[in-house]
């Protein structure tokens, strides 16, 4: 699905750059022109792409998915980079060969001449006519006649410039705004293991259950001791007790030891410790089941525990995700700096350990990938401007997408954390064409300016924003969490992309920089330049005035 929405853009833009060219033109020069009016920012975009997901794909993450992820995305990205500049080109020119010749697009047969289509059922007509009114002379530029085109040029680009709509643009995008904001500041680094499971699964019952009725309790975490210890000593049982402090515990030892002060026996040296703990504690019927947690060894006639194992429980309030997390920060380092060498595990922690790093992950990534874009793109651009707008359009799709997700109660996910790296891109691939012609514009105002570049870009955004979307569609009837997380991300990825690119950014552009006076005043002095030359001529030749 991601590799989808920067292929169909490639090719959209691609078909746009040749239905802009001449059709009186060879093909050869068709796809020249093509080529050179597209390629060049797809090369940027597809370079963006590969540069993001390389760093995701790099050491520095520590999300084994995610890396895994990103090599594919890589690899998929220079395929379809390849794909787009030979074999689509190919077909374009073989599109080319077949409209010079006149042979039909899709049955490759000479399409008749119009008095014999005349003559022929309507349904025929339909079928073997190309498209194009073959007059005595060739039109400018045929793809006017697109009704995409056409509805901009005609319809939308009026609309939306208008003095009256601009205002409610504005407070448009205030809310737009607010909500982002508001999303954002919601984002806690705990995420739902519900969202893991498939839609219908027991799990999902048993979660439900289990969050409702005894979530005020941590999961059970083995406590696991992986060395021989001295259990007898006094001090690794105080240790032993300081670890265990604030848990309810399931343990062997604190058994054991009640059991030798109930029966008022002494075992303060290892071999009167191990015989009675194996001879008579664990013979007892009520302590049985605690074989299997003490692994014992013999060397020759004297016995050892070379490790053992106990339960915690720890209480907790409603979060218990993200106390059990801060739980986990604090027992880790004491593994690390007590005596006793221990492992605290549970399989939920692996999730726990996942989304401890989901927020500043995407944070951290997208603010580099930003940073990367203004990097590499300052020695491409002209104008600096198109650079800040760039960045400012990046910058607010992110954000919305990051707020308005966690309003529509998605989590910080591997998924989510994928789309919003993916989105990145998707609104440079998307917002950069259009700001870049609308920058490098040479029309007397703004307004006009904004217009050309709806026109010359709007429709293959359209194209393939409204395709992507489109293709999100069998998401919805796939029963698992996951994948509905990615729908709604991916959706929010393109919607407001395309909120951007035909609202926000046409309204706001018409009042910031850049300033095209400075184009209206060359161009009213090349006009003043050449009507004095044209006086002068007609004063020193009056026997040419018709002539001029």
């Amino acid at each position: 699905f991601l590799i989808s929405g920067h292929g169909t853009k490639g090719v959209f833009e691609l078909l746009s750059g040749w239905r802009r060219t001449r059709e009186n033109l060879p093909f050869k020069d068709r796809v020249a022109d093509a080529y050179s009016d597209v390629m060049v920012s797809y090369t940027m975009t597809s370079s963006l792409y590969f540069i993001a997901f390389g760093m995701g794909a790099s050491p520095f993450t520590n999300i084994e998915a995610v890396k895994i992820f990103c090599q594919n995305m890589c690899v998929s990205i220079l395929l379809n980079y390849f794909y787009i500049f030979s074999f689509f080109g190919s077909c374009l020119v073989f599109a080319g060969q077949l409209e010079q010749n006149r042979y039909h697009s899709i049955f490759c047969c000479k399409i008749p001449s119009a008095e014999y289509l005349d003559r022929k059922p309507v349904w025929f007509q339909t079928m073997m006519n190309d498209g194009h009114q073959h007059t005595s002379h060739h039109e400018t530029n045929p793809y006017q006649h697109h009704f995409i085109q056409h509805f901009l040029r005609e319809h939308y680009n009026e609309w939306i410039t208008n003095i009256y709509v601009k205002p409610f643009v504005v407070i448009l995008y205030l809310i737009y705004a607010s909500f982002s904001f508001m999303g954002c500041l919601q984002i806690n680094d705990g995420a739902n293991i519900i969202n893991l499971l498939a839609s219908e699964s027991p799990s999902v019952s048993y979660a439900l259950i289990q969050q409702k009725y005894f979530s005020n309790y941590s999961p059970v975490i083995g406590f696991y001791i992986y060395e021989p210890l001295e259990y007898w000593n006094g001090t690794v049982q105080e240790d032993l007790k300081t670890l265990c402090q604030g848990f309810n515990t399931v343990s062997w030892i604190e058994q054991y030891y009640q059991y030798l002060r109930v029966g008022n026996i002494s075992a303060t040296n290892k071999s009167d410790f191990i015989s009675i703990l194996q001879s008579s504690f664990l013979k007892k019927p009520e302590f049985q089941y605690f074989k299997n947690d003490i692994i014992f060894s013999k060397a020759g006639d004297e016995n050892n525990i070379i490790a053992s194992r106990l339960y915690l429980v720890a209480r907790t309030s409603e979060n218990t995700q993200r106390e059990v997390v801060e739980l986990l920060e604090k027992l880790r380092p004491l593994s690390l700096i007590q005596s006793i060498k221990f492992i605290v595990f549970n399989p939920t922690f692996v999730f726990m350990d996942h989304y401890g790093l989901s927020v500043t992950m995407p944070v951290l990534i997208s603010g580099f990938g930003i940073l990367l874009v203004l990097i590499l793109t300052f020695f491409l651009v002209i104008h600096p401007l198109g650079n800040f707008w760039l960045i400012l359009s990046v910058t607010s799709i992110e954000l919305g997408v990051l707020g308005l997700m966690t309003l529509w109660n998605v989590d910080m996910d591997c998924i989510s954390i994928l789309c919003l790296i993916y989105t990145l891109n998707f609104a440079i691939d998307h917002c950069a064409p259009l700001l870049y012609t609308f920058v490098l514009a040479t029309e007397h105002t703004r307004t006009q300016c904004i217009k050309n570049s709806l026109q010359e870009h709007g429709t293959a955004i359209l194209q393939n924003v409204s395709s992507f979307l489109i293709g999100l569609v069998p998401l919805l009837f796939v029963p698992s969490n996951l994948t509905f997380t990615l729908f709604k991300c991916l959706l929010l990825a393109g919607s407001c992309t395309l909120l951007h690119c035909f609202v926000i950014l046409p309204v706001f552009l018409t009042f910031f920089p850049p300033s095209k006076k400075h184009h209206k005043k060359k161009k009213r002095a090349k006009r003043k330049e050449r009507e004095e030359i044209e006086c002068i001529e007609i004063q020193e030749n009056p026997d040419h005035v018709t002539a001029v």
